[in-house]
């Protein structure tokens, strides 16, 4: 079995008077890392050669799959409706505080009642940690 690594000993000056000798452990023959820290950014991939068709088509890195493959772009009318409004903006508790109780929806009041709690809980937290 071939050494892969070699020990040589190379002398370090501690001062003018005194001298050491240091054991430096190096290797034979290996590939070079180019670079120090950060060297992902030399892992990452180069420009994209998938071409402008594929990319308007299939979703493309959305498989997790092994053997599986990129799922097509519908058309907007096989989606299901509620997908659309997951980004709506929704009323903070400041706002939903300024209306009436009564005049709220369902999902408000629930939303009221669910960010309530959580500054109650916060306000109550608070007040034990300064005392």
């Amino acid at each position: 079995m071939a050494m892969s690594r070699v020990h040589s000993f190379r002398s370090v000056v501690i001062d003018k008077e005194a001298f050491g000798f240091v054991l430096q452990r190096t290797f034979s023959a290996g590939a070079k890392k180019k670079g120090g820290k950060g060297g992902a950014a030399a892992d990452a991939p180069k420009a994209s050669i998938l071409s402008k068709e594929v990319k308007s088509t299939t979703v493309v890195g959305a498989n997790i799959l092994k053997e599986g493959a990129d799922p097509k772009i519908l058309a907007d009318s096989e989606y299901p409706d509620w997908l659309f409004h997951l980004l709506d903006k929704r009323p903070a508790l400041s706002e939903l505080r300024r209306k009436d109780s009564e005049t709220l929806s369902y999902e408000e009041l629930k939303r009221f009642v669910k960010l309530d709690n959580r500054a109650r809980i916060r306000e109550n937290n608070s007040m034990k940690a300064k005392n």
